[in-house]
């Protein structure tokens, strides 16, 4: 699979809300509704926009795969899991379409993020995933993040995964 790899821009919003759309309803036919069955609005893809680094993965000119990198810590990660830092990333919303899954896409999104992330400056990438069967928990630890914690956040089983980027 040939893939560019960039920033996404705020053309890329409606496209980027049909891609989590149809993640968020695979997941919801495969394992039933859950916190993975919400879809962000093109609004809240826009708002993303101006507070995130959203990468986008292209096969052509279609975006089929996305992350978003933040600097803002997301409301269900508890820092005292994880190694002390000079700063830290957050990835949150990582998507690939979802019949072209298991080819790569997210491990070169993964590597992109890396690399982003130094050139941020950051000494980590930190994130949160489902301990669930929906949860994206074993492809993080096959990609390199080391797993720091199981909690409970408001009922939802989480793992939280970071990766030492010095």
């Amino acid at each position: 699979m040939n893939l560019t790899l960039s920033l996404a821009a705020p053309a890329d919003a409606p496209a980027l809300t049909v891609l989590h759309a149809a993640v968020a309803a695979d997941l919801t036919l495969r394992h039933g509704p859950g916190f993975w069955s919400h879809a962000p609005t093109e609004r809240g893809v826009l708002f993303s926009l101006q507070h995130a680094r959203i990468i986008i993965a292209l096969e052509g000119q279609t975006i089929v795969g996305t992350l978003r990198l933040a600097t803002k810590k997301p409301w269900a990660i508890d820092v005292s899991y994880f190694t002390p830092v000079k700063k830290a990333i957050y990835l949150t919303g990582m998507a690939v379409v979802p019949r072209l899954q298991r080819r790569g896409i997210g491990r070169q999104l993964l590597k992109e993020a890396a690399a982003q992330a130094r050139a941020w400056p950051a000494d980590a990438i930190r994130l949160d995933a489902f301990d669930a069967a929906a949860g994206a928990g074993p492809f993080y630890a096959r990609s390199g993040f080391r797993e720091t914690a199981r909690v409970i956040y408001r009922k939802d089983p989480l793992i939280y995964f970071e990766f030492l980027l010095s």
